[in-house]
């Protein structure tokens, strides 16, 4: 199934009408600053070595939202967004939009900018997270643990 892309633009709209924002950056990544109203599942964590895949990327999404639910998942650029929309898809969910652009801003292989990101396109942005949005307590609540 090909993964609906939306323009920041066009996922605000989606917003607006009770979709949920997933950023899948790492935790580092989020902290630093993210749509207003954000969640926070990275598809990857950050070590000392670098980047590894968060094995428990779908199960905390299925635990903590649904595969009802109706989601724009981001990242930086687009590409994790992207893998994170097919993993979604493939597990069962229905309603998963992929936001072109990402925070930044996606660019072609010449480094130049094809899509601005949520970012640069002037759209609200926090560092701080309300309860609830941040991974840890969403991965305490996709165990059955209060968020």
């Amino acid at each position: 199934m090909p993964i609906r892309r939306v323009t920041p633009q066009e996922a605000t709209e989606l917003l607006a009408d009770g979709w949920t924002y997933v950023d899948v950056r790492t935790i580092p990544e989020f902290d630093a600053g993210h749509p207003t109203g954000a969640y926070n599942v990275p598809l990857m964590h950050q070590g000392t070595t670098g980047r590894t895949s968060n094995g428990e990327f779908v199960p905390v999404m299925e635990g903590a939202f649904g595969q009802g639910a109706r989601l724009v998942v981001g990242c930086a650029g687009g590409t994790r967004a992207r893998r994170a929309a097919e993993m979604l898809a493939e597990a069962g969910f229905e309603q998963v939009v992929e936001m072109r652009g990402g925070f930044g801003e996606e660019t072609d292989s010449m480094g130049r900018v094809v899509t601005p990101g949520w970012k640069a396109s002037g759209l609200p942005v926090e560092d701080a997270a309300e309860p609830g949005q941040r991974y840890e307590e969403l991965e305490k609540k996709a165990r059955g643990g209060a968020s």
